[in-house]
């Protein structure tokens, strides 16, 4: 799968600039790349793909040096994750049934959990993004966070290949969340709620976006959920989905 994935990857890869030694050392300090290979316990074999890696989109709108950002690796790095993390369940958890193993993985590779892995090993303070966008927004930016550190899997996949990638995500990723337990909580509130009104012969959860708040690039989005005609939660979160989760967390604290 990732093999397959690394080429389409590179077949349809546009042309751009290749940056030169003095580009990288005026635009990325080495300290950067020292506090790279601290994270992910390795050398840094080429540069090149770790500055694409830290470049969100926002930092293409004002420097033309620049031609791609993130969004790519991020693709390429979803894909080896998912990979990844499906393996080594499998091979974990022997007797457990394919919807055990995909709830597990979901939980690891949201972008929940995915964030906290990355606000944790301070990838924001790395990311390079425009001057108009705040360092505030980085650093609690859920979706900004977590497709940084998919992008990084990604350029550590091209860099140093799937065995360091393995170990990478294993050491981050899996291992903290098992040892925690987290992969038992189940967390999808919406799946909850439409099992409890179903037993109990109520009308499905219907969910609506009330209104929008926010910039452009750091909406939040306030969600109901009405079960026949009353409203029983509202919830915030950065992204439509979020909302309805979190509104759905409220309603069944409710009943």
């Amino acid at each position: 799968m990732a093999l397959n994935i690394v080429r389409l990857f590179n077949l349809f890869k546009p042309q751009k600039k290749e940056f030169t030694s003095k580009e990288i050392q005026t635009s990325f300090p080495q300290e950067t790349f020292n506090k790279l290979e601290k994270i992910i316990g390795a050398s840094i074999l080429d540069k090149n793909i770790y500055v694409e890696a830290l470049i969100h989109r926002s930092y293409l709108e004002e420097n033309d040096q620049f031609t791609l950002s993130n969004e790519r690796l991020e693709f390429l790095g979803d894909s080896v994750l998912n990979l990844i993390i499906g393996e080594y369940l499998f091979n974990k958890f022997p007797n457990e049934e394919e919807g055990f193993l995909t709830k597990v993985r979901a939980k690891l590779v949201n972008r929940n959990a995915l964030s906290l892995v990355a606000e944790n090993m301070n990838l924001g303070e790395l990311l390079i993004i425009s001057s108009s966008v705040p360092k505030s927004i980085t650093h609690n930016s859920k979706s900004m966070l977590s497709d940084a550190l998919e992008a990084l899997i990604g350029a550590i996949y091209l860099d140093k290949g799937i065995e360091t990638c393995k170990i990478f995500i294993q050491r981050k990723i899996i291992e903290p969340a098992l040892k925690n337990g987290e992969h038992l909580i189940d967390e999808n509130y919406k799946s909850q709620l439409l099992e409890y009104a179903q037993a109990n012969k109520f009308s499905i959860p219907v969910y609506q976006i009330i209104s929008e708040e926010g910039p452009h690039h750091d909406k939040t989005f306030i969600a109901e959920v009405i079960i026949g005609e009353k409203v029983l939660g509202e919830g915030k979160g950065k992204s439509k989905k979020e909302a309805e989760q979190n509104a759905a967390q409220v309603a069944l604290k409710k009943v």
